[in-house]
């Protein structure tokens, strides 16, 4: 195939969604199925893995680049803003806010903080909430830290002040939901779902753990 065009170059730092902040390591061609196809090898820090991303598939995936300072101030600032309060449905909480997770926009991944830590102070979240918090709240600090230049732990200091103002406005209620009804079955259908994302994601990277970095890759210059 043709040489395509590339978004990124070689030492950007990107986001790829649900996965993390990742840098390109390298872009290279290398036969897929009797084809050449061209990659982009990604280093993700968070999970210390690499990853072979198809370059005509980065956009569908999702993959960006950094944002801004100011865009990352923005997303900052949108936490402790006011807004409506979750669906006390953790089913159905969970699953929109997976979907922004998807997503992957720096508004997104900040309205997911933001939702999950103010229903934390309501009711303690589930098992598969929680991890989404946690998994979104990490990509918003190293995101963020990228933009700004900084550590993640002093933008960790920084997100704390602004969740927190939310937290002490929370007032502590009974949902008239009950988060716990049925969680076994749901988090047993979730996990399943979560597996199917994975694994659809395992297909766009195209047997990244059979790359050779040495062996099989042929630098884009190189090309006829």
């Amino acid at each position: 195939m043709a040489k395509p065009k590339t978004e990124f170059t070689i030492n950007q730092k990107i986001v790829y969604p649900s996965q993390g902040v990742g840098k390109i390591t390298e872009i290279f061609k290398k036969e897929f199925k009797d084809q050449l196809v061209y990659y982009y090898k990604i280093y993700l820090e968070v999970s210390d893995m690499y990853i072979m991303v198809p370059i005509e598939k980065a956009e569908g995936l999702g993959i960006r680049s950094i944002v801004s300072k100011d865009e990352a101030q923005k997303a900052l600032d949108m936490i402790s803003e006011d807004f409506e309060p979750p669906t006390s449905d953790w089913k159905l909480r969970y699953q929109q806010n997976l979907e922004l997770l998807k997503k992957g926009t720096i508004e997104d991944i900040a309205s997911i903080v933001r939702c999950l830590y103010h229903r934390s102070k309501v009711k303690e979240l589930p098992i598969l909430e929680r991890k989404l918090y946690d998994n979104a709240k990490k990509l918003l600090e190293d995101e963020i830290a990228e933009a700004f230049g900084i550590s993640s732990k002093e933008v960790e200091v920084m997100l704390h002040a602004k969740l927190e103002p939310i937290g002490i406005r929370t007032e502590k209620k009974s949902p008239s939901y009950d988060d716990d009804e049925d969680d076994e079955d749901f988090d047993e259908e979730m996990d399943s779902n979560e597996k199917d994302v994975d694994d659809d994601s395992e297909d766009d990277v195209d047997e990244a753990d059979d790359a050779d970095d040495s062996d099989d890759s042929d630098d884009m210059d190189d090309e006829e």
